[in-house]
C-alpha cells in the first residue's frame, strides 16, 4: 500500500504551529519534535507507509492527557494515542499530522482487589508487566496478543489472543474505563460492579474504538485465579479440515479448552527452524487445558480420543511448566519465525474471523489463493473461535509481488464476509481495512459515523482511522 492509496486529510497548518508553541510552554521536556522521535511514533509493525506526527507529548498523568487534548481541541489539531506501537493496520499513523500522545509513562498498577478479582491500571502497563506483578497473588490476566502490548492499546483495539476460547477478549474483560474525551472532559464509563443495567454501555463503546472517540487513561480489568493444574498438548493432522473437525467435536463435547491453536504446515516448518521445536511438518493443533489435576488429565484424554477419530497422530500432552512455556513461546514468536523463513522480504500480516463451521473452508481456499499467486504465506489461528492470521511475504523491491499480496488480503476479507464473518478478528481496522466497514456493517456504519461526529465534531481523535467520514 502506497501513501497515494491512503486518505490524506487536509492539514491544519496554522493550528498545528500554534499548538506546538503552546505545548512547548505547557510540557517543556515532556514535548518533543525531533525527527527520530516522530519517526518512532509513526512506526507500525506493518507494510503501511509511516505518516509522522508533528510532535510527541510524553504523558505522565491523566492531567497531562487532559491538558494535551484540551490544547489540541482548542486549535483543532489531531491527537493520536500511542501505546507500544504494535499496531498492524496503521493505527498510530498521523495522516493529517498533529500530536502523538505517548502513554507509556502512565504505567502504574493502581490497586489489586483480590477478593473482587479485579485490578485498576494505567494505560501504559503491559500485559507481561501486569502478570509479573500478580505472580504472588494467585491471580492472572489472561488476554495475550502475540506482542507485549500496552493494556490501553489492547482495550482500544479490542485485542484477544490464544486464551480467547476460554476467557474471551478485551471486550469481556474490561469492567470500566476512565477516558479523556475530545473536548477535554474526563469520564468514567461504569462502576466496579460486575453487572449493571443502568444506561448505555459506554465501556464497550470505547473498547475497540481505536482512539477515535477518546483517550483511555485508566482501566479496571477482570482477573482470574491461576488454575490448580495446566497441561499443554500437541497433535498433528493430515489436513486443516481434520484439525478443524476435531476442534468442533471437542467444543460440542463440552471440553473446557483454555487454548486451541491451528498451525498449517508452512507455519510449523518456520517455527521448527526458528524455535527448534521439532514438530512433525503437517497441520497441527496446540492446546492447553486448565483445572484440577484430575480434570486436566480427563480433558486431555477426551481430546486425544476425538483427535484419533479425526485422523490425528502423535497426540502428546505435558504438564511441566518449562515445556508448556517453550511451546507457547514458540507460538508467540511465530511472526518472527515467518519473517526469518523469508529473509529480506516484507510481511503483510492480516486476520479474519469466521463461524467455526466455515473455518476449514476459509483456510483451505486462502491457502489455494496464496499458492496460485506464488506467495509464501503461512497460516495460523485461534481455531477455537474461528480467527486466523496470514503473514504474506513479498519482495518490497517488486511492486507486482506487493500488489499480489494486497489482492490476496482483499479476497480474504471478502471471503470472510461472504461466510458471515468479519474482516478482522483482533488486529483492528486502522487505516488498512476501513474500506470493508460498510460492506461488513451496512447501514450500521452510518450510525457509527453519527456517534463519531457527535462525540468528536472536529474529528481530532485519530482521524482517517476506522471510519470514512463523508
Amino acid at each position: 500500500m502506497a501513501l497515494a492509496d491512503l486518505e490524506i486529510p487536509v492539514r491544519n497548518e496554522s493550528g498545528i504551529a500554534t499548538a506546538i508553541d503552546v505545548l512547548h510552554q505547557r510540557f517543556g521536556e515532556q514535548f518533543k519534535t525531533s525527527q527520530s522521535l516522530r519517526e518512532q511514533h509513526a512506526h507500525t509493525t506493518t507494510y503501511i507507509p509511516a505518516q509522522l506526527p508533528d510532535g510527541v507529548v510524553f504523558a505522565q498523568s491523566e492531567g497531562d492527557v487532559q491538558d494535551a487534548v484540551s490544547i489540541c481541541a482548542q486549535y483543532k489539531v489531531p491527537v493520536i494515542p500511542f501505546g507500544t506501537g504494535t499496531s498492524l493496520e496503521g493505527g498510530v499513523n498521523a495522516p493529517a499530522g498533529g500530536i502523538s500522545l505517548d502513554l507509556n509513562g502512565m504505567n502504574k498498577i493502581v490497586r489489586v482487589d483480590a477478593e473482587d478479582l479485579d485490578v485498576v491500571v494505567e494505560p501504559g502497563v503491559t500485559r507481561e508487566q501486569l502478570n509479573e506483578y500478580l505472580r504472588d497473588t494467585g491471580l492472572f490476566f489472561p488476554i495475550d496478543p502475540g506482542a507485549n502490548a500496552s493494556l490501553g492499546g489492547m482495550a482500544a483495539t479490542r485485542a484477544s489472543g490464544t486464551n480467547a476460547v476460554r476467557y474471551g477478549t478485551m471486550r469481556e474483560n474490561v469492567i470500566s474505563l476512565r477516558a479523556v474525551m475530545p473536548d477535554g472532559r474526563v469520564i468514567k464509563t461504569a462502576q466496579r460492579s460486575r453487572k449493571s443495567s443502568a444506561g448505555y454501555d459506554l465501556t464497550k463503546l470505547l473498547v475497540g474504538s481505536e482512539g477515535t472517540l477518546g483517550v483511555i487513561t485508566q482501566l479496571t480489568l477482570r482477573l482470574y485465579g491461576i488454575p490448580e493444574a495446566m497441561s499443554a498438548a500437541t497433535c498433528s493432522f493430515p489436513d486443516v479440515e481434520s484439525a478443524c473437525n476435531a476442534t468442533i467435536m471437542a467444543m460440542q463435547s463440552g471440553i473446557p479448552m483454555a487454548r486451541i491453536e491451528l498451525l498449517d504446515a508452512e507455519s510449523v516448518k518456520a517455527i521448527n527452524a526458528y524455535s527448534d521445536t521439532g514438530f512433525a511438518v503437517s497441520p497441527m493443533l496446540l492446546l492447553e487445558f486448565h483445572g484440577t489435576a484430575a480434570g486436566v488429565a480427563e480433558q486431555a484424554e477426551l481430546f486425544g480420543a476425538i483427535a484419533d477419530d479425526c485422523g490425528g497422530t502423535g497426540f502428546k500432552w505435558v504438564t511441566k511448566a518449562e515445556e508448556r512455556s517453550k511451546m507457547w513461546k514458540a507460538r508467540h514468536d511465530a511472526y518472527w519465525a515467518m519473517k526469518a523463513a523469508a529473509p529480506g522480504m516484507s510481511a503483510l500480516s492480516t486476520d479474519v474471523c469466521v463461524p467455526i463451521s466455515r473455518l476449514a473452508e476459509c483456510v483451505t481456499e486462502t491457502q489455494r489463493d496464496i499458492a496460485d499467486n506464488g506467495l509464501f504465506g503461512p497460516i495460523l489461528g485461534h481455531v477455537g473461535d474461528g480467527n486466523f492470521h496470514v503473514a504474506l511475504c513479498f519482495d518490497p523491491a517488486e511492486p507486482a509481488q506487493m500488489q499480489k499480496a494486497e489482492d490476496v488480503v482483499e479476497r480474504l476479507a471478502l471471503r470472510a464476509l461472504a461466510m458471515e464473518g468479519t474482516c478482522t478478528g483482533e488486529h483492528g481496522i486502522g487505516q488498512g481495512k476501513r474500506r470493508f466497514m460498510r460492506l461488513e456493517h451496512g447501514a450500521a456504519a452510518d450510525l457509527m459515523i453519527a456517534i463519531k461526529k457527535s462525540i468528536d465534531p472536529d474529528n481530532i481523535m485519530n482521524p482517517a482511522k476506522v471510519l470514512a467520514l463523508p
